[in-house]
C-alpha cells in the first residue's frame, strides 16, 4: 500500500511539473513564437536542466504540440467557460467577446495571444504543428458560430443571418486588439474593440435592449 501511495505521489508530482512547464511554455511562446520555444530557453526560464525537460518531451515538435493543447485548455477555461455562464443568445455572444478581451487585458500571456503569434508563424509551414493550429482555429470559429446559431434559433438574431461571416468578423476584431493595444494604446483599443462588436450585435438583434447600450 505504501508503495502504491508513493507511486501515486510521483505521478501527481510529475503531472503538476508538466503542467507548470506547459504554462510557462505557452507564456514564452506568446512572446518568442513556437519556433523560439527551445528547451534551452524554457529551462533557463524555469531554472531547471534541459535533461529534466527531455524526460517529458522527446523533441521540440512534441513540446510545441503540447503547448498548443495547453493554450486551448487556457482558452476554454478563461474565455469559453465564462461566456457559457451568460444567458443563451446575443448576450452569450457578447459575453464571449468580453471574456476574450478580459483574458488579453489580464496579462496572463506577456505576448498578448498565443494563438495569434503561433498562427502567424506557422500558417505557411506544413506539418503537425500547423495542422493542430488549423484545427484549433476551425474549432474556435465553429464555437463562435454555434453561439450565433443559437441566438438565431432563439429569435434574438434574424433568420437567414450568415453566422459564419459574423463569426469571422467577431474573431478578426478580437485578434486586432492584441496588436493595436501595443502599438496604438491599451485603453483606447479595448474600448473600441468592445464597442465594435457591441454595436454590430445591437444593429442585428431583434431586441437590442437585452444588450448594454455602450
Amino acid at each position: 500500500m505504501d508503495d502504491e501511495k508513493r507511486g501515486d505521489g510521483r505521478l501527481l508530482r510529475g503531472r503538476r511539473t508538466r503542467e507548470a512547464v506547459l504554462e510557462s511554455a505557452v507564456a514564452l511562446a506568446s512572446v518568442h513564437g513556437l519556433d523560439g520555444l527551445t528547451f534551452a530557453r524554457l529551462a533557463e526560464h524555469l531554472g531547471v536542466s534541459k535533461s529534466g525537460l527531455f524526460a517529458h518531451w522527446k523533441d521540440k515538435e512534441r513540446l510545441q504540440l503540447d503547448a498548443v493543447g495547453w493554450a486551448r485548455r487556457q482558452w476554454t477555461e478563461h474565455v469559453m467557460g465564462p461566456a457559457l455562464r451568460a444567458p443563451a443568445g446575443v448576450r452569450r455572444v457578447f459575453a464571449l467577446h468580453e471574456a476574450r478581451l478580459a483574458f488579453y487585458a489580464g496579462g496572463a500571456l506577456p505576448g498578448g495571444c498565443f494563438f495569434l503569434a503561433a498562427q502567424t508563424e506557422f500558417d505557411d509551414r506544413p506539418g503537425a504543428v500547423r495542422a493542430r493550429l488549423a484545427e484549433s482555429l476551425h474549432d474556435w470559429l465553429g464555437f463562435v458560430r454555434s453561439l450565433l446559431d443559437e441566438a438565431v434559433t432563439l429569435g434574438e438574431l434574424p433568420a437567414g443571418l450568415d453566422t459564419g461571416q459574423l463569426a469571422y468578423e467577431i474573431d478578426a476584431l478580437g485578434e486586432s486588439t492584441v496588436v493595436h493595444a501595443r502599438l496604438v494604446g491599451h485603453d483606447l483599443t479595448y474600448a473600441r474593440a468592445r464597442r465594435a462588436v457591441l454595436e454590430r450585435l445591437r444593429g442585428l438583434a431583434t431586441d437590442p435592449a437585452v444588450l448594454p447600450e455602450g
